[in-house]
């Protein structure tokens, strides 16, 4: 049974946006922190950015400035906008919900999506 769905990746040229929405059961009722991690091939997961029940927001620095998240508790939903996208963001982007924010700084989280690919080339 996925507890996380994930869809919106794909294939975009250098510039271009996508945008990443990630679909919790509502079974499981909503979670303190929501986020997107992502892996590159050869390299460790990071966190991209994570969104907290109330507002708060943290976005990775490798991102800033490009990337937003927002989160919509009444669908328990959350999603990620990627603008100007470059090659490094090349990555299988994961969605993650944990109730406890600091297990997710630490890049561990209760729930895990399947994950998506997300492919930045020309």
């Amino acid at each position: 049974q996925a507890h996380l769905v994930e869809s919106g990746g794909g294939s975009v040229e250098p510039g271009g946006s996508l945008r990443l929405s990630c679909a919790a059961d509502l079974s499981l009722g909503n979670f303190y922190a929501m986020a997107w991690f992502r892996q590159a091939p050869g390299k460790q997961r990071e966190l991209v950015a994570v969104a907290a029940r109330g507002g708060g927001t943290k976005i990775s620095e490798s991102v800033e400035g490009r990337f937003s998240i927002s989160r919509d508790d009444s669908k328990n939903t959350v999603t990620l906008e990627m603008n100007r996208l470059n090659p490094e963001d090349t990555a299988v982007y994961f969605c993650a919900v944990d109730d406890r924010l600091f297990r997710v700084l630490q890049g561990n989280a209760e729930y895990w999506g399947q994950g998506i690919q997300v492919t930045v080339s020309s």
